[in-house]
Parts: structure tokens; sequence; C-alpha cells
């Protein structure tokens, strides 16, 4: 099972690095295109969101990502000690799609990752926060 682990400073200046390097480990393991780049759509939204809601701006805090690529399952797992979330209930999408003068303009970041991921955890152990999304691969 290869496995990858990168632990850097909350910097949002290093969330394209990240995400490259993650994409880049998937597809050296054989994942497909589409799921690479699903998943560098979900760490771009979650890690930018430790850094803006958790670290509120912080840029000189840590963050670890885990990825665990089992086949049939990809796990994610993003660490962070800042502020926790109160819970991850997925907001729905209620606008008119046709009516664009009055789209939101955030809070769909977590349903983004809902719809490409097939489930989501999220727990706080001892200070530490970790978001999980899981991805089967057939």
């Amino acid at each position: 099972m290869p496995e990858k682990t990168i632990t850097f400073q909350s910097s949002y200046n290093k969330v394209a690095d990240i995400c490259e390097e993650s994409k880049k480990f998937l597809c050296e393991n054989g994942a497909d295109s589409h799921i690479a780049n699903a998943v560098d759509i979900c760490l771009m939204e979650s890690l930018n969101n430790v850094i803006k809601h958790g670290y509120k701006g912080d840029q000189n805090r840590e963050i670890e990502l885990v990825i665990k690529y089992d086949h049939p399952e990809l796990e994610l797992k993003i660490i962070d000690s800042g502020l926790s979330r109160d819970n991850l209930v997925t907001p729905s999408l209620d606008f008119d799609p046709d009516d664009i003068e009055n789209l939101p303009e955030g809070g769909m970041g977590l349903y983004i990752i809902s719809q490409l991921m097939d489930k989501l955890d999220y727990i706080t152990i001892n200070g530490k926060n970790i978001f999980s999304m899981y991805k089967k691969l057939i």
C-alpha cells in the first residue's frame, strides 16, 4: 500500500505545491487522472479552509497530510491543531442558477468535496483535528 505523509507550514503559498506533489504521487502509483484531479480540488479547498478558518490566517502553523492509496480505496487525512469545526454538516445549495447576480460567493467548498469524495469524516482528538476523505477507486 503506497503511503505518503507531507508536513508543511500553513502558508497559502504552499497549498498549490502540496496539491501538485499529492497529484504526482497518485499518478505515479496508478491513479486515474480523474481521481487525481478530484483529489487536487478537494485538497486545495480543504487546506485553504484549515488556514482560513482553523488557523485564522496564521501561516506559521503546522498541517500534516497523509495519503494512503490502498486499492480499491484512497484515504486522505488532513491533520491540524487549529480551531475545530462544530460539525461536518454538508450545506445544501439552495439558489437559483439562472439568477447569476445572487449566486453564493462562498460556503460551497464542503459541498463540492462531498460531491467528489465518497465519504467524509471529522474528529478532534487531543487537540488535533483530523479531516478524512475517502474515494473508491473502482
